[in-house]
């Protein structure tokens, strides 16, 4: 590893024990939102497989979106977070396919 490189580790590693301390604000904050499949879905009113076949992914994934052992992603997450705020446009989306 060249002087460089090791220097920047170090300087970063620096500012993330500064950070932990509250010692420095961090540079850029991310908040991803991870939908809440199993509420989404209640609050559409439908079941595990209809949700399946809107999304076009099996059974199994909406079951482990809900349980939590995976998130949505991409396309599937935005979608989710739409209809969580406007379920209404389930009927619309649902019968594209």
């Amino acid at each position: 590893m060249n002087d460089s490189l090791f220097d920047d580790l170090y300087t970063s590693l620096k500012q993330a024990e500064s950070i932990a301390k509250g010692e420095l604000s961090p540079a850029n904050v991310i908040r991803i939102e991870v939908a809440d499949v199993k509420a989404i879905r209640k609050k559409l009113d439908v079941s595990q497989k209809e949700l399946a076949i809107a999304f076009s992914v099996s059974v199994d994934t909406v079951k482990s979106w809900e349980q939590k052992r995976r998130n949505p992603t991409g396309l599937a997450s935005k979608v989710l977070c739409l209809l969580d705020k406007e379920p209404e446009l389930f009927s619309k989306f649902s019968t594209a396919q």
